[in-house]
């Protein structure tokens, strides 16, 4: 298949090729002997929470302590 480069360096990805793979909205991409790879990308909720968590500034055990907080208050 050939696809063609827009002036803002995006490709469309056929229909062809995207029901080929599992549905994702992310693809790893890397450059490979000249190559363009793209890799589709699993995303998890649970890995989506804890970049929101992170991006908040929270760590993993600040949320367990405010777990063990609030099973504490029953």
């Amino acid at each position: 298949m050939i696809v063609k480069l827009t002036p803002n360096s995006q490709l469309t990805l056929p229909k062809a090729v995207t029901d080929a793979v599992e549905a994702t909205s992310y693809f790893d991409i890397t450059v490979e002997d000249g190559r363009i790879v793209l890799t589709p990308v699993r995303t998890s909720r649970a890995g989506g929470v804890r970049a929101r968590l992170a991006d908040a500034g929270l760590s993993e055990s600040d949320v367990s302590d405010a777990i063990s907080w609030a099973r504490s208050r029953r």
